[in-house]
């Protein structure tokens, strides 16, 4: 550590970050973050959201797409819990996030003043990895350093740390420079029982969770279903999509439901899990975790995951690390393939718009290398069946249903390719208005994004899982007189409005083709969610 020479707390953050290749900030300023802001360094950017969850949801979508932790800041105490929403998400889906949220003066505390947080680094658990306040101002520099070695060691996830307001001005000293490698696998015994099961295995599947895309690793899975010729699953309500959607022994994403699961499954012996569980369920049923006789190895980085599973073997391995340690170790050998997924049929064209034609429309439309955003609840299903995502990290959702996420994270992953790709994100009219003030920061940085917000005026995926209830109605699911485009006019994104399947097509090139954000509301037949399918035979 450097002597203290005139060198501040905050000297010392931005000189830490700026060696992690942080760049950007995110955040929504306070008065107990002042010290933090004035004077900002000419290499650093300041990305103001107006409103904090809008904040840390960006700062998600640039860190997936520049693999660099990112960096939020959040005013102390109300301004944190206005975040926690989205902090929930980048935990949930593992998106390496550094909090740093403001605190009253340190001489003050013990008064309990206006804006203080009392226990703050209480606040955000559970749903951090680590939560601190240093107890010494001095301590801020190499509490920040952990912090973020945290976010980025797997399985990743957000951080926080609270700094008073008057520590940013106290002497502290620069943080020592080191590397932090953060591959690891499991050992030879243990890669080389599971590899002799997938060798000995009659009608193996491999189920793709988001880690696999996380870490990069979508060419080593495509290696190795094609050497064992699996059928490939994707996990339930998965963040991300870790296989091509196209290729001939893709079969499609399981359902959050066990019986479903378990029915998919059952015709296979040996099934591996990659980057993620496969027991993540939204809707309760009896029965077995897993079909009789099937054997489960779930390999994934995440011990507490290990922990919990209700069943199988897991093998704490981080993904590319370990595919690449079993593609040594795994025969190719010839096998019957399960028929290809079923394609639907093209919809109909027509008026009212059949979330089906506006799917399709846009699927055809679409750039090859565009990124695709979707928080759709009332049609994931429909979505996952008529867009196919074929590109590595082409594809991002929330994996935790905490809804406002999709808007924000388009925003920050569009920052984070600049102008080299466009991202498209798909919304619903539900969806879109917990997080719409993100249109401003993607106006104020003409961020390429195309928002298409599929309006069917409600909470259609709630008002479907009543129906599955027996309710013959729901209170508080429909929404009316909302107008998409005269709310993005006003906070400085334009905008159309489809008036009819005729002028789909047109206005969605349109949209597509904008130098910078712009927003496309397609009106599309209410009643017509897509729910979990039944399992078929």
């Amino acid at each position: 550590m450097s002597r203290l020479d005139g060198t501040t707390v905050r000297d010392a953050v931005f000189d830490f970050l700026r060696r992690q290749g942080v760049d950007t900030i995110f955040g929504n300023p306070g008065s107990t973050e002042i010290r933090l802001l004035r004077d900002w360094p000419a290499d650093f950017t300041y990305v103001l959201a107006l409103q904090e969850s809008i904040a840390v949801a960006a700062a998600a979508g640039h860190a997936i797409g520049t693999g660099v932790a990112g960096v939020v800041q959040l005013h102390s105490a109300g301004g944190v819990g206005h975040g926690l929403g989205a902090v929930f998400n980048a935990y949930r889906d593992r998106v390496p996030l550094l909090v740093i949220a403001g605190q009253q003066t340190r001489a003050m505390l013990t008064t309990r003043p206006f804006l203080a947080a009392d226990e703050p680094a209480t606040f955000p658990r559970p749903y951090v990895k680590l939560s601190v306040q240093p107890d010494r101002a001095e301590d801020g520099p190499a509490a920040v350093a952990e912090a973020y070695r945290v976010a980025m060691t797997p399985p990743r996830g957000p951080v926080f740390v609270s700094i008073p307001e008057d520590d940013w001005d106290r002497p502290a000293g620069l943080v020592p420079g080191r590397e932090l490698h953060t591959d690891f696998t499991a050992g030879p015994v243990t890669l080389a029982e599971v590899a002799a099961e997938l060798n000995a295995a009659r009608r193996p599947a491999l189920v793709i969770g988001a880690g696999v895309d996380e870490d990069d690793a979508q060419d080593l899975a495509v290696e190795l279903a094609e050497r064992l010729t699996a059928a490939v699953w994707i996990t339930p309500l998965s963040a991300r999509s870790g296989f091509p959607e196209d290729h001939r022994l893709f079969q499609g994403f399981l359902p959050p439901v066990r019986d479903q699961i378990t029915a998919r499954l059952r015709e296979h012996d040996v099934v591996l899990a990659l980057g993620g569980p496969i027991f993540k369920y939204h809707v309760h049923t009896e029965g077995p975790v897993l079909p009789p006789g099937v054997r489960l190895i779930t390999l994934d980085c995440d011990p507490a995951q290990a922990a919990w599973a209700p069943g199988g073997t897991n093998v704490l391995s981080t993904v590319r690390a370990g595919l690449g340690a079993l593609l040594d170790l795994v025969d190719k050998r010839p096998r019957p393939a399960r028929p290809a997924r079923t394609r639907p049929q093209p919809a109909r064209r027509g008026d009212p718009i059949e979330p089906e034609l506006a799917i399709d429309t846009l699927r055809a439309l679409i750039p090859a290398d565009a990124i695709v955003v979707e928080e759709i609840p009332s049609h994931r299903e429909t979505f996952h069946a008529r867009f196919p995502i074929t590109r590595p990290g082409g594809f991002l959702t929330t994996g935790s249903g905490a809804l406002g996420w999709g808007l924000p994270l388009a925003v920050g992953r569009a920052l984070a390719a600049g102008r080299d790709e466009r991202v498209v994100c798909v919304a619903g009219d539900g969806s879109s208005m917990y997080s719409i003030q993100a249109l401003w920061t993607a106006a104020r940085w003409r961020a390429p994004v195309t928002f298409v917000v599929l309006n069917n005026h409600g909470y259609e995926a709630v008002k479907e899982l009543g129906r599955r209830l027996g309710a013959a109605t729901l209170v508080g699911t429909d929404l009316h007189r909302l107008d998409f485009v005269q709310l993005a006019a006003g906070l400085g994104c334009p905008g159309a409005r489809v008036a009819g399947a005729a002028s789909l097509t047109r206005e969605l090139n349109t949209a597509l083709a904008a130098d910078g954000p712009y927003l496309v509301e397609i009106p599309v037949a209410s009643g017509s969610a897509s729910a979990y399918a039944e399992p078929a035979g």
